[in-house]
Parts: structure tokens; C-alpha cells; sequence
């Protein structure tokens, strides 16, 4: 094992691509019926309204195809100010995982921690465990390499030198999910499996160097300090140009092949994990036999273990892993805290869609999102639908108590190069949201004269989504141009409302 990459660094190569919200009792009352929009400021007025550029215009000029909604609401009145499509569903991407994360504080508290148990099944008597020794995981989404080596440490400082037993993996906290959504393609490492027991969020590091004619491939569990390699996990290279990548279960390890054209010179990327339970327990293994430690091969268990508890890890407080979550927009994180709310609601969950469809019945009962239909907690599913007025309007009420804007992520307001204009006077603090031909932004500016506004706005052109190929191993045609005109349409809007509504 090597030392490797920062913690920091993980985090942000990880991630490619969101308090109380109520008890079950709705937290909205029905909007205005009649328009109030446009709604001046005094200060703004006729003149301020002729220098903003009209919503129709910026969205015939974004030419996006497809569907655009959006919706703005004056925080301190509650006042919808002004809307477009407002009431058209239409994806929310991962700007569900704003509702992902109020679902979680809601049900959990802002101060649950998962675990992760080192589970004896007999006794231990003179550093001999007569029985089983179980790695039994907790759901918890932020488990990492690094805190396995901690869990190994901790069964040595228990005088734990042998086990009779078997060793045993136990993720059965949470069903187990092969990927979060199965149109995506195989090798994308934002759509890894989910368990109960979940390693780096269930991804394997893949990193190759040319060698003479030939190349070297490892496959490792890197994280802060560590890179212990895996064979769950195995690559090849094939003599091919296309597929870049090929995926097959081999029963015991997951088999991949990878086209020896695409490699050049040397690289590295982080590929998902299929077998969640058998990645995390050769991992931990690895460790115990630094410290003198043998275990068997792991076993994968799906009956919950009974006994004693000899190490244990908590987790962060889940205020601190949403506030990562929406600011990395990890997938797994969305998926397990959901599962993981909907479990402590329900006693039990069937699956991600069937868990996404209680946190759907939550949203509209406690936040008045009387039209969502969510069929995941992560937004990676393109079948979820959510209009902008009924967000914008729940977002005003949740801005109230105060639950969700300090742990969004800020967004900055750039110049028509792209580049971050650090003084720019419109602060907005949001979750994005974007798949192909998809994007989303949603959650509360704040405008030069101290107005607090809650908005969203959505596009989607779903014909091209549509004609997508699950397999493509690229971008598809056009849809960096479509997306790059889709966040500047959203800036767009942003700089409207403020010279309309805040200046």
C-alpha cells in the first residue's frame, strides 16, 4: 500500500457530473389565483423593467428546443413574481437532491450518523474469536478506504489475533441495486452500485502506464493514505477501436476490458463497483493482515449479524454529508441517505424507485409539491418530473425555517467568457442539475439591494434525450453547446429578476 491522493482530491475526482422540512403535514398553502407578476420595486419601476431583457426573448435566443420553465417567488411575501411554464413538469436532474436532503433532515435529523460494525458472532478469549467475525455496514454513503484501515486498527487494539471462523460482508441495510439507473452506460462512475456496505462510493480506481509495447493496468481502493489493489475488480486490454470499455460479471469479480487504442500514453479513471459487499470486505482484509490478522475470502452474508460490536465507525453528522452531497452531487450519497430515510419511515424498503415513490408522497404532503414524481433521490433518472412554480413555492417556506440554503452550495455569476465575476453584487446560493439535454438550477438569490428571492428553472429538450444511446462511450453530439446555453440562459433570468425585483 502506497500513500496516494488528498481526501480533498477524491472528493472532487469522485464526483463527474444535491433540518426538519415537517411531519408528515403540508407546509404550503395553495399560490396566489391571480398573477401578480410583474411586481416592481419601488426604486426599479418602468425604467429598471426596460433595461432587463424579457424572459421570451432569452429563451428564443438560448434556442434550446424542447421546454423551458421556470418560476421566481419573493421570499419575505411569498409573491410568485414572475413564471414561464411555470406548472409543465419537467426533469429536475439533481436538483432532486435538494428535496433528497430535506427528506433526510426531516426523517433522520440533522445529527444521524451511520454506522459501520466489526460484529463478532462468538466469543473472544485470548485474542481468538471462536465464530465468525462480520463487516456489517450501516448504509453509510461516505465509507472510505481509509476509514477501514481505522476499523482494522481498532480490532488490533482489541487484542483480536485470530478468527475460527468465516469472514463475512454484510450490506442487507439497504436492497442492493446493481446500478442507480440502468440506461446509463456501464463504465460511468457516477452510476455505481448501492448497498447497505458501500467503499468510495463504490468505485474502483483503474489507472494504466505504457510498458515497453505493452501496458500496465491496476485496478486499487486508493483514498487519503492508501491504495491497497483489488482483484474484485479486473481489467484486460483488448486489441480493439470500439467500445472504449466492456463490462461482464464473472461470478466473483467484476470483468473488464478496456480497447487498447483509446489509452495513449498513460492515465487513470475511477470506474463503478458491482460487487459492493466483496470490494469493501478485501479491502479490509488487506488491512487486518498488516496487522497480523488472516481472514478467509470474504463471504457476502444477507442475514443480519447477532453479537458483539468490536470496532465500530460512525459517520459525519448528516448535515455535514448533505452539505458534500450537494456540493459534489454524489449520486450513491442521495441513493443510501433516501433509502436510508424511507427505511426509518416505512421499517423496511423494496427498492430505490419504490423508496423514491415515499419520498414523492413526502414531498407533496410536507412541501406542497403537489405534481413531482421522483423516481430516484439522486435525479440521475430522466423519468422524474417536477415544475418550477411548485418548487419555487415550496422553497420559499423551507427558506423560512431555515433548513436548506447554508448547506447549498454557492453558485457564481460569470461574464459572457464564462470567467467568475467575484464582485459581481447577486449572490445565489443553489443546487444545479444537468444530464444530457437536461439542466436545472434551483434555490435562493439574494439581490444587490438585500431582497431574497427562491426560484427554479428548468429545461429540457426530451426528443433529443430521447435518441440517445445508453452505450455511446462519448458526449453526445451537441449537447456541450446545448448545456453551455442552458446555464447562460439561467444567469440570464438571475441578472433579470435583480434589476426587476432587486434594484
Amino acid at each position: 500500500m502506497k500513500s496516494g491522493i488528498s481526501r480533498r482530491s477524491l472528493l472532487a475526482g469522485l464526483m463527474a457530473g444535491t433540518a426538519a422540512a415537517g411531519s408528515g403535514t403540508a407546509l404550503w398553502a395553495d399560490p396566489p389565483k391571480t398573477s401578480l407578476r410583474p411586481r416592481l420595486r419601488p426604486g426599479g419601476g418602468v425604467a429598471a423593467a426596460a433595461t432587463a431583457p424579457g424572459s421570451d426573448r432569452l429563451i428564443r435566443e438560448a434556442q434550446l428546443g424542447g421546454k423551458v420553465g421556470f418560476a421566481v417567488a419573493d421570499v419575505k411575501t411569498a409573491i410568485e413574481l414572475e413564471s414561464h411554464n411555470g406548472q409543465t413538469g419537467l426533469p429536475p436532474a439533481s436538483v432532486t437532491k435538494a428535496i433528497t436532503a430535506l427528506y433526510a433532515l426531516d426523517t433522520l435529523g440533522a445529527e444521524y450518523r451511520f454506522q459501520t460494525r466489526l460484529v463478532a458472532t462468538g466469543p473472544v478469549q485470548n485474542g481468538r474469536l471462536r465464530g465468525d467475525l462480520v463487516l456489517a455496514g450501516g448504509g453509510d454513503p461516505t465509507l472510505d478506504t481509509n476509514a477501514l484501515a481505522d476499523l482494522a486498527r481498532q480490532l488490533k487494539l482489541a487484542g483480536l489475533r485470530e478468527v475460527t471462523g468465516k469472514f463475512r460482508v454484510y450490506g442487507g441495510a439497504l436492497p442492493f441495486a446493481r446500478a442507480i439507473d440502468r440506461t446509463q452506460p456501464e463504465h460511468v462512475g457516477y452510476n455505481p452500485s448501492v448497498s447497505g456496505l458501500n467503499l468510495n462510493y463504490n468505485r474502483v480506481y483503474f489507472e494504466w502506464k505504457r510498458n515497453g509495447s505493452g501496458y500496465t493496468v491496476t485496478m486499487d481502493a486508493r483514498s487519503a493514505k492508501y491504495r491497497p489493489e483489488v482483484r474484485v475488480a479486473r481489467m484486460q486490454v483488448a486489441e480493439r477501436k470500439q467500445p472504449v470499455y466492456t463490462y461482464n460479471d464473472a461470478g466473483g469479480h467484476d470483468a473488464w476490458t478496456v480497447a487498447r487504442s483509446a489509452l495513449g500514453k498513460g492515465g487513470a479513471r475511477w470506474l463503478p463497483v458491482r460487487k459492493p459487499e466483496a470490494y469493501a470486505g478485501e479491502v479490509f482484509a488487506t488491512f487486518a493482515r498488516s496487522h497480523g490478522i488472516l481472514l478467509r475470502k470474504p463471504a457476502v452474508t444477507r442475514k443480519a449479524p447477532q453479537g458483539q460490536a468490536l470496532a465500530t465507525r460512525q459517520s459525519a453528522p448528516l448535515r455535514d454529508i448533505l452539505r458534500d452531497m450537494l456540493k459534489y452531487s454524489t449520486n450513491l450519497t442521495a441513493e443510501a441517505v433516501g433509502m436510508t430515510a424511507t427505511a426509518r419511515r416505512k421499517g423496511q424498503v423494496g427498492s430505490i424507485r419504490d423508496s423514491a415513490t415515499e419520498m414523492t408522497l413526502w414531498a407533496r404532503g410536507a412541501l406542497g409539491l403537489g405534481d413531482a414524481r421522483l423516481v430516484d433521490h439522486s435525479g440521475l433518472g430522466a423519468a422524474s418530473r417536477v415544475s418550477a412554480g411548485s418548487l419555487a413555492r415550496a422553497l420559499v417556506r423551507v427558506r423560512k425555517r431555515g433548513e436548506l440554503r447554508p448547506i447549498l452550495k454557492d453558485i457564481p455569476m460569470r461574464d459572457a467568457e464564462g470567467k467568475v465575476i467575484k464582485s459581481h453584487p447577486v449572490k445565489v446560493s443553489a443546487k444545479t442539475g444537468t444530464l444530457y439535454f437536461v439542466s436545472a438550477l434551483a434555490g435562493f438569490i439574494t439581490a444587490r439591494d438585500g431582497t431574497e428571492m427562491a426560484f427554479a428553472i428548468f429545461a429540457a429538450d426530451s426528443k433529443r434525450r430521447a435518441a440517445l444511446i445508453s452505450s455511446q462511450d462519448d458526449r453526445p453530439k451537441g449537447s456541450r453547446g446545448w448545456n453551455k446555453r442552458a446555464k447562460r440562459l439561467q444567469q440570464q433570468l438571475i441578472e433579470r429578476w435583480d434589476i426587476i425585483y432587486g434594484s
